[in-house]
This record gives C-alpha cells, sequence and structure tokens, in this order.
C-alpha cells in the first residue's frame, strides 16, 4: 500500500474530451499513492467528467478556455503546499511525481520540471523541434539550463502559483510559470522522466509553436526588455554584412563604386556590432542581478 500524499500535494489535471484515457490516468495516481486528483474539465463532450468523478476524483468545469485557465480555475479548490499538473492524456507516468516532489522539498524548489528525457519518440518531430527552439531561446533569455520548459508534467508551490498573472493562453502557461519562477526566486529545477504515446487525438497543432514563441517574446519583453530592445537592433547586422559583402565583391571584381551603398553598409554594420555587444552586456547584467537576489535570499534564510 502507497503513502498517501493528499496532505501535501493537489494533482490537477487540465481535460477536454479525455474519456479514452482519463480513468488510466486517475487509476496510475491512485495506484502510487496520489488520492488529492482535482480535475478542471473544459466542457468536454464526452465521458470524461463523469468518469473522473466516478473514479473520486474532484471535478470543477474550467472558467474560460485554454489550458492556462484551467490552471487559474484550479488555484482557489488547492489547500496543500505544493501542486502537481499534468496531461489527462495518459503520456506522463505517475511513478515520477516522487521524484519531483522529494527534489522541490530538498532543494526548496518553488517549480520542478518533468523532462521529457525518455521516450521523446512519441513527441511529434515538429513539436520536438519547437520544443527545442522554445528551450533554447527561454534558456537565453532568462538564463537558465532547463531541456524541456514545455513539458506538461511540472510541480510547484502553491504560494508561488498564487502570484502569477496568468497573462498568456492556451499552451504557453507552462512558459509563463516557468519565465515567473526564473525571474524572481530563481528556484527552479528539472527532474528526467518518461513519456509515453498519447492516448486519444492530440492537441498541440505546429501554429501552438509559434504562439508559445510569441508569448516567450511577450514574456522576455516583460522582465528583461532592454536586452530584446538591443537584441532586436542587432537584426540590422545581417542585411549589412550582405550588402558589404555586395559593395566589396562589385569593386574588387568589376571595379564599381557604390558610395551611398557602402556608407549604408558600414553604418549599418556599425549599429548592429554595437547593438549586439549591449544586448550581451544588459544580459550579464540581468544575470548577475538573478545571483545577486539568490545570495540575498539564501542570507534572509
Amino acid at each position: 500500500m502507497c503513502n498517501d500524499f493528499s496532505s501535501i500535494l493537489t494533482v490537477v489535471i487540465p481535460t477536454l474530451d479525455e474519456e479514452q484515457s482519463i480513468a488510466l490516468v486517475i487509476d496510475d495516481l491512485k495506484q502510487q499513492g496520489f488520492n488529492n486528483i482535482l480535475v478542471v474539465d473544459g466542457n468536454s463532450r464526452d465521458r470524461t467528467r463523469e468518469i473522473a468523478g466516478g473514479l473520486g476524483a474532484r471535478v470543477v468545469l474550467q472558467e474560460g478556455k485554454g489550458k492556462a485557465d484551467a490552471i487559474r480555475t484550479a488555484i482557489p479548490y488547492i489547500e496543500t503546499p505544493y501542486l502537481l499538473v499534468m496531461d489527462g492524456d495518459y503520456t506522463y507516468p505517475a511513478k515520477h511525481i516522487k521524484e519531483l516532489l522529494d527534489k522541490a522539498v530538498k532543494e526548496n524548489l518553488d517549480e520542478v520540471i518533468g523532462a521529457r528525457i525518455r521516450g521523446r519518440e512519441n513527441i511529434p518531430l515538429m513539436n520536438r523541434l519547437g520544443n527545442w527552439v522554445i528551450t533554447k531561446t527561454f534558456n537565453i533569455l532568462f538564463g537558465t539550463n532547463l531541456s524541456d520548459v514545455c513539458s506538461g508534467m511540472y510541480l510547484l508551490r502553491t504560494q508561488r502559483t498564487r502570484e502569477i498573472n496568468f497573462e498568456s493562453k492556451g499552451f504557453s502557461v507552462e512558459v509563463e510559470i516557468a519565465a515567473h519562477i526564473a525571474s524572481t526566486t530563481r528556484r527552479i529545477g528539472e527532474v528526467p522522466i518518461e513519456y509515453r504515446k498519447r492516448i486519444g487525438k492530440p492537441k498541440l497543432r505546429k501554429r501552438h509553436g509559434a504562439l508559445i514563441m510569441l508569448d516567450a517574446y511577450k514574456l522576455a519583453l516583460r522582465y528583461n526588455p532592454v536586452f530584446l530592445v538591443f537584441m532586436t537592433a542587432s537584426l540590422i547586422l545581417i542585411p549589412s554584412l550582405a550588402l558589404t559583402a555586395y559593395v566589396a565583391y562589385d569593386l574588387l571584381v568589376n571595379n564599381v563604386k557604390h558610395h551611398v551603398w557602402a556608407i549604408i553598409a558600414v553604418t549599418g554594420t556599425g549599429i548592429g556590432i554595437q547593438s549586439t555587444l549591449m544586448a550581451i552586456m544588459t544580459l550579464y547584467l540581468k544575470r548577475l542581478e538573478y545571483r545577486l537576489v539568490q545570495r540575498l535570499e539564501e542570507v534572509k534564510r
């Protein structure tokens, strides 16, 4: 018989038409001793709510649409110090939850992400590529070293979760939560987990990857706007270098001089180089700020 974690952890499962998998998810959780289960249903048109309620889970109707609204709906119902969000499609094994909880408690973390290291073949190739790009971009913008910021299984300290505004929509919520923790307490980590093949129809589409990237940009604009301004300005370096190469080629090969284009190319290259250096400097200063905040937190403890 497994231990009962009901007083420590609430498992939040956002659902939408998951009647094929929700029973397997709840049974898997109960076998691991997780009985405090909150299903936030986004007005499913199948029997998801009936099945979940029949298996002892608490079921509430979601306010609004999308995953972010599902988590926002769940927060007032949570009375435990930790909550864990996981998808209702049976892709995330409940056996890993104890590992996430142990790491959060032992290392005093506010978020622990279940990084999908094993079973990545069950993630569509385009989704894998998009996740890699988003995670790398996130690490650059927020000074982290995560490997799967888009994972659908993550453990949170309830107190910190209540501080989040949840301005993003849908699948961008994972990035917003991680951005908040990475920009405030910095107490964020991850645990490698297995990812199983999805049961039922997938809800993540190709367009969601672009929307998540856009939301990540918006979050970075909120948490580190100076870096984004200089980074955007540095993009002028690409056409300026191309123009410089064209002017130089025409001069050396055809002995044709482009005085105006040469001035534009040199000016653009100079602006691009300066903007790049300033972007690097602001990124360094932001990371220095993160380290100082972390040291102050350690002193307070």
